[in-house]
């Protein structure tokens, strides 16, 4: 695993756009203000571009390819889904497009939550949303492991300049090489790009 994904700390930054068919982000590191890392949806059809253009109640019933790379193009991870008309199902793959797990959305409560699996389908941890708020819970068990959010007063507040940006911080009990990181990281795309389209 990529010596980028021990951080704890990642700002995701969408790129905005007036007519915006495709989801591309920026990823920096909080404390540095440095840009780390690349979001970029591959390989959207025709067909697909003018839904999300014309019909963008549908978007989230559209299916995605994003890739995310360092800044020298190597590739990190992959996050892909299909077609989807109510509950949504996203694989993510590592550098190598070998399949790291499996995120499954629950329809209750609200459809904010999926189930995060391992390669096996064996739950790995939950990821959990309030209904009207932008604050969403990585939780092991009990223990939380990781959060997403949209209000942050810690290191780096001052680069929020949109609604389009958020924090995700992953707890030092996830180990810096655990797969838990790579899903982790994945499920912040899935969470702007499923539930809050």
């Amino acid at each position: 695993m990529d010596s980028i994904l021990e951080k704890n700390l990642y700002l995701f930054k969408e790129h905005l756009g007036l007519i915006k068919a495709h989801n591309n982000y920026d990823i920096y590191d909080p404390e540095s203000k440095e840009m780390i890392l690349h979001c970029r949806e591959k390989n959207l059809n025709f067909f697909y571009k003018i839904v999300r253009i014309f019909f963008k109640d549908y978007k989230r019933m559209t299916p995605f390819e994003i890739e995310i790379r360092g800044l020298t193009g190597k590739k990190i991870l992959k996050v892909k889904k299909g077609v989807s008309l109510i509950l949504s199902k996203i694989q993510v793959y590592d550098e190598n497009d070998n399949i790291v797990g499996i995120f499954k959305q629950r329809l209750f409560p609200f459809g904010n939550n999926f189930d995060m699996l391992d390669k096996s389908e064996n739950l790995v941890c939950k990821l959990k949303g309030n209904f009207i708020g932008w604050n969403f819970k990585f939780l092991k068990g009990d223990s939380e492991v990781g959060l997403v959010t949209k209000k942050w007063a810690g290191i780096g507040k001052e680069m929020f300049t949109s609604a389009d940006n958020y924090i995700l911080e992953i707890k030092d009990k996830v180990e810096k090489d655990s797969p838990l990181r790579l899903l982790i990281l994945a499920a912040v795309l899935c969470i702007d790009m499923v539930i809050k389209e």
